[in-house]
């Protein structure tokens, strides 16, 4: 395939020729043949050279893709206010995984603020140095934000996670014609190229009638996403064990239920790389400088909460939820008569809400412990689709 998309600069490619290096390096040492997964995470978190951990703009317009808090701080403050009625069930405290460019933190801290909100303590896990920086830099003003370097063991309060699911590594499965196999990376003539080889079964369990599928389904599942949901689970169970407080985790991410994720219209998967805000199936282009993912399992992501001690709170689409949450009653808090201030305000909800943009490809799962969201919510739920 060839890709016609904005050349790097020099330094850039000089860092994805150390990173395409060292992930051959890799391949060597086990004998020809990584997991997709494996090859993931090395283009993603690699010290340095990953697309997560080195020095690249990875947000905005000099950036390679945009996030709804990016768009517009109504995005923020309507979350706020989300958090507000769960923290009012457990304790007022926020801890926010992947944080971004700290613009999403910024816009709740601010909201929180103004509208007297409680939030004692903010905390950041954040795996990316450069991205922590500019966190650091956009929340000096907020004494209460704090960096984390993990999970920490207890936690009670609300837990948030935009976009984060989705760029976790996730493993490849194709269907042959006699078992299923995993599509793996290997080199040919100094190229990344996949491969398959026999399956863990274990992996299949995720894939509802599996079995069913034809041969040749190729589809990821998301391994590292349910062990994220299983610590996810340990840790607010430790806080409400030990403090008597529950908590609840919003995950906002693009994806389907399981009933939708393992139709024939996805029967090449949904592995989805971003450039310079250029979208492209090639996982092998300049590593280190794309964003890889894949769409969200819901369903699975919900299982694994729920096996692991925690209860299902809610499930909808992210235009369910943010109408219920008050975006409406945030934009009305500018005048419509002030068109210069009202209608970017405007066209940002429509880019949140409406069916044609993130409004219903986005879903919120709710899981949590010992909290419930409020009546306001019950209309927008879909956890019946789980």
């Amino acid at each position: 395939m060839q890709l016609q998309l904005p050349e790097p600069s020099s330094d850039a490619l000089s860092a994805s020729h150390k990173l395409q290096n060292l992930i051959v390096d890799e391949i060597n040492r086990h004998a020809g043949w990584i997991s997709f997964a494996r090859y993931m995470e090395l283009a993603l978190y690699a010290p340095d050279v990953g697309y997560y951990s080195g020095g690249a703009a990875k947000l905005g317009k000099d950036g390679d893709f945009t996030t709804a808090p990016e768009i517009t701080s109504l995005f923020g403050e309507t979350l706020a206010h989300a958090a507000d009625g769960l923290m009012a069930q457990s304790a007022p405290q926020i801890l926010e995984f992947g944080a971004g460019t700290g613009k999403l933190a910024l816009d709740i801290l601010t909201e929180c603020a103004a509208d007297g909100i409680p939030l004692e303590r903010y905390s950041i896990v954040e795996l990316s140095g450069e991205l922590r920086a500019r966190q650091q830099e956009t929340l000096a003003g907020f004494p209460q934000v704090t960096w984390l370097d993990d999970f920490p063991p207890a936690f009670s309060g609300v837990v948030l996670g935009n976009e984060v699911l989705d760029a976790m590594p996730v493993s490849l499965v194709v269907k042959g014609e006699t078992e299923w196999l995993e599509r793996g990376v290997s080199v040919v003539d100094g190229r990344f190229v996949f491969a398959d080889r026999p399956c863990d079964q274990d992996l299949i369990a995720q894939i509802p009638d599996a079995a069913e599928l034809p041969v040749g389904y190729l589809t990821e599942v998301h391994p590292i996403a349910g062990g994220f949901m299983h610590t996810l689970a340990a840790m607010l169970t430790a806080g409400y064990e030990q403090s008597g407080k529950g908590g609840a985790a919003i995950l906002i991410d693009y994806g389907f239920p399981a009933s939708e994720y393992y139709l024939d219209q996805r029967a090449e998967g949904t592995l989805m790389c971003h450039y310079r805000h250029h979208s492209h199936p090639d996982p092998f282009f300049l590593p280190g400088l794309q964003d890889i993912t894949a769409h969200v399992d819901f369903t699975s992501m919900a299982y694994a909460a729920v096996r692991n001690g925690l209860e299902m709170v809610g499930y909808m689409s992210q235009a369910g939820f943010l109408l219920a949450a008050g975006l409406g009653d945030r934009l009305l808090a500018t005048a419509p008569e002030d068109h210069m201030a009202y209608l970017p305000k405007a066209n940002a909800v429509q880019k949140l809400t409406s069916p044609a943009e993130m409004g219903e490809l986005f879903k919120v799962l709710v899981v949590g412990k010992a909290v419930q969201l409020p009546d306001q919510f019950d209309r927008a739920d879909q956890s019946r689709r789980l």
